[in-house]
């Protein structure tokens, strides 16, 4: 089967549906198996993407091909990484008669830190390139912060995600969306949500409502010493985001005088909470440990922030009274 002259989404679904109930296909949870089979938000998808024709595009997600064609078709260089052997067969005799691309087999993410060596092997190391993909909820926070710490990170996202997870990447400090997940990204990206995307426009149709997200790189962004120092820090407060910072930087240094000082040099009070603090706020925290060996290095010491969902740390997040 090819996708070749094909401009009918609903007659190209129609083939694919025959097909995977021929191959008794079901799809799997634990790859959040979801496939965008509406044509024409598939369309706006690349629309809102933004793409000049050459750009370099890496998609996470091969799924049926939809995604994956109308890229090509836009002229762009693209890899895609697909986890599901069958898929991955389906979607290459789909797209045999379109440009060539980069096709590969295997999990994006090596855990939740670190990218798949065939990934990172695949990507380009200098230039511009771009992440335009339809992203299981499971991987969606981690992989954006972990392409977002590359030595060449996407000079844009955009990203179909959960609606949760959307609201999260373009959350303002102050809501409840804010979080460690949403002042990473923010540091280095302009972020906002684009669009809505309905659970009717999916097969399996989810249980929940879907976003687009998109991300552009801002020409200032952090030096990666103030970027993993800013990791280490969301890390730690927004694990415990309603409780105030007087007692969260108190039990890092174990040392109430020192919490104190670190707050008065960065111009915050110790009644403050995570959950309050903006992005300026965060990096005046992050440049006053720099300052301070002892506080750069017990940031060191903590995983990156954006691999522990911000809502899973909230459920053990004891708030303090005021």
């Amino acid at each position: 089967m090819s996708l070749a002259g094909r401009d009918d989404g609903r007659a190209a679904w129609r083939d694919f549906k025959g097909e995977l109930d021929a191959l008794g296909f079901r799809p799997s949870r634990r790859f959040g198996q979801n496939f965008l089979i509406d044509e024409n938000m598939v369309r706006a998808i690349v629309r809102d993407a933004q793409l000049a024709p050459g750009a370099r595009v890496l998609e996470i997600g091969t799924g049926l091909g939809f995604l994956t064609l109308h890229l090509l078709r836009e002229g762009c260089e693209v890899v895609t990484v697909e986890v599901d052997a069958r898929l991955f067969e389906l979607s290459g005799r789909a797209l045999a008669a379109e440009r060539p691309c980069t096709r590969l087999l295997c999990d994006a993410l090596e855990g939740k830190h670190s990218l798949a060596p065939a990934v990172r092997a695949a990507l380009w190391s200098s230039g511009d390139w771009h992440l335009v993909a339809n992203l299981p909820y499971s991987i969606a926070s981690p992989l954006l912060v972990v392409l977002a710490d590359l030595d060449n990170p996407p000079a844009s996202f955009t990203t179909l995600v959960q609606k949760e997870a959307a609201e999260r990447v373009a959350g303002t400090p102050g809501g409840a969306d804010w979080g460690a997940l949403s002042a990473r990204l923010q540091a280095d990206y302009d972020c906002r949500i684009v669009r809505a995307v309905g659970p009717g426009l999916f097969w399996p149709r989810p249980q929940v409502d879907s976003s687009v997200v998109r991300g552009v790189r801002r020409t200032a962004v952090l030096e990666r010493e103030r970027r993993v120092l800013l990791q280490g820090l969301l890390a730690r407060l927004f694990q415990r985001r309603r409780q105030t910072l007087g007692r969260v930087l108190t039990d890092l240094l174990d040392d109430r005088a020192a919490a104190q000082a670190w707050l008065d040099e960065a111009h915050l009070v110790g009644g403050a909470r995570a959950e309050d603090l903006d992005l300026d706020a965060l990096l005046r925290l992050v440049d006053a440990a720099r300052r301070e060996e002892r506080r750069a290095q017990v940031l060191r010491q903590v995983a990156p922030a954006g691999c522990k969902d911000d809502a899973q740390a909230e459920a053990s997040d004891a708030p303090e009274p005021d």
